[in-house]
């Protein structure tokens, strides 16, 4: 086949900060994420899909929480490592959507940043990432503030 399809997940309580990072953002909040890297979910939801149609297993197995080279690290580093590893199997990005599950911060003001943070590593046009967003209705961790998650679906095709 001439594509790949994945899937991925991510998800942080919020702890002590004054920000968030979100696709290589710095959203002002008044909460940060407790996380070993940045904590960026967006990143690492769509670290997971690019690693899971390529099916090289998952972030952590590829930026394991107990390897101190990884403490407080930014997390484009490691989408430029999923798509190294992507280019290297002939594989380039075709299209990335996101959808970052949060009451607070706001992600609607920060979506084009996060867009074009995003195309700028992925090396693809803007057009070729979508931030999408949403609440839980005050329902769950995320309905109660306590954290933050993002879903992320990518489409891989041959180089």
């Amino acid at each position: 086949m001439n594509i790949r399809i994945g899937q991925g997940y991510d998800v942080h309580a919020f702890g002590d900060g004054d920000h968030v990072m979100l696709g290589g953002v710095r959203v002002p909040h008044d909460r940060g994420v407790v996380a070993h890297s940045d904590g960026d979910v967006v990143i690492h939801a769509l670290c997971d899909a690019m690693l899971g149609a390529l099916a090289l297993g998952d972030i952590g197995q590829h930026f394991p929480p107990s390897d101190a080279r990884w403490k407080d690290a930014d997390s484009r580093a490691f989408l430029r490592h999923c798509l190294a590893l992507a280019n290297e199997r002939g594989w380039r990005l075709g299209n990335a959507d996101i959808t970052v599950v949060c009451e607070r911060p706001k992600v609607g003001p920060h979506a084009q940043g996060m867009r074009a943070t995003l195309a700028q590593d992925l090396q693809v046009a803007v057009d070729d990432i979508s931030i999408k967003a949403t609440t839980s209705e005050q329902l769950g961790f995320t309905g109660r503030r306590e954290g933050i998650a993002a879903m992320a679906v990518c489409l891989l095709v041959r180089s």
